[in-house]
């Protein structure tokens, strides 16, 4: 039976377990030991995923991924009511980690009624958050599903995602000429100068309903009265239209080389590369069809909606494998503000314990 303050419990234990991206062997090894306790075999894979693995045929993947963005060390998850947030500090880590907790409890509640179920392939990948590496990790080869659930979406269990963008990532590295900005400035090439004219002639945020630019991080120079001889920009752009995509990757090209031309003496190194590739879910896809079943008869309605975000899902659906991103009762996610509904939770475990029961 689906357990309220089990749920509870597990999130609160493993949101407290950091593992931030690239610091995911504590967690990976702890729910390592949690499924063994299940009585379900895992291993870390040569890139530290946590795999499972069998010889059985017709299986489903359940996944989550280990990893949380920053602010994520020294979490101290605060449970009030129906809701768990963090202290304010530092973000709950409900992303991914209320995913994790969702299909523990529905394996260990299946367990627990000695439940038959049908076989299954887990899968927590690490490194999700800072490009969806671990899934391109992953030796597809091994696996035997041709089917998967992703427990990384927004909001409830029944909030699902039909439609996932293109992402390209790019890299700008600007270099100017150093000098001492006391005595001789003029003898300098300020490469952060350059790298704020470049951003200011790049669209920012929302670009249209589909599309979105981002610059992410900044960093340059060397001490405060030295004229910064170089300069790196870390961006993103994203959309759900490919025609979109290739618009915008000509903008940040058409721009790079105005810059290029107004400071001749700079050199601009530009590195641009697909992240992960879009999709959309046909509405007769049999494992939707499958999952909102599952949901009906929890007496939950199935929203399906678009998101502007990438998950393993994207990696998985590129490797032949028919994936679904479920809701995992996740909100803010990213922010300070992050908070998971409890009764949201729940309802994900009994998701997870009824698609496995009805398969």
């Amino acid at each position: 039976m689906i357990n309220r303050e089990r749920i509870i419990n597990t999130f609160c234990e493993l949101a407290k377990i950091d593992s931030p991206s690239g610091q995911e062997l504590k967690i990976s090894k702890e729910l390592i030991k949690r499924l063994s306790d299940i009585g379900i075999v895992a291993q870390l894979d040569t890139y530290g995923n946590v795999v499972t693995q069998t010889n059985k045929k017709n299986t489903l993947i359940l996944s989550a991924h280990m990893d949380t963005v920053q602010p994520g060390n020294n979490i101290k998850p605060v449970v009030s009511s129906d809701r768990i947030s963090s202290d304010g500090t530092t973000i709950l880590g409900g992303d991914c980690k209320a995913g994790i907790t969702a299909i523990l409890e529905g394996l260990t509640s299946l367990k627990e009624d000695n439940s038959d179920y049908k076989d299954i392939e887990i899968i927590f990948t690490r490194e999700e958050e800072i490009g969806l590496y671990g899934a391109q990790k992953i030796d597809f080869n091994k696996l035997n599903s041709k089917e998967a659930i992703v427990f990384d979406g927004e909001g409830p269990v029944s909030q699902i995602t039909i439609e996932s963008p293109t992402a390209i990532e790019f890299d700008i590295e600007i270099t100017g000429k150093a000098a001492h900005a006391g005595v001789e400035p003029e003898k300098g090439i300020s490469a952060i100068r350059i790298a704020a004219d470049l951003i200011t002639r790049l669209p920012q945020g929302r670009i249209d309903a589909e599309s979105t630019f981002n610059i992410g991080r900044i960093y340059g120079g060397s001490v405060r009265n030295t004229v910064p001889e170089k300069a790196i920009l870390n961006g993103e752009f994203r959309s759900l239209n490919m025609e979109s995509i290739d618009s915008i990757n000509t903008i940040l090209m058409d721009k790079i080389k105005e810059i290029q031309t107004l400071y001749p003496d700079a050199l601009i190194k530009e590195n641009i590369l697909k992240n992960f590739e879009s999709y959309r879910i046909n509405k007769n896809d049999p494992i939707l069809i499958k999952i909102q079943n599952a949901l009906l008869k929890l007496g939950l309605e199935p929203d399906m909606k678009p998101s502007g975000g990438g998950t393993d899902a994207n990696i998985f659906r590129k490797n032949g494998i028919d994936s679904i991103v479920v809701g995992m009762a996740t909100h803010n996610m990213h922010t300070l503000r992050e908070y998971v509904t409890i009764s949201d939770l729940v309802d994900a475990a009994h998701f997870c314990e009824t698609i496995l029961k009805n398969r």
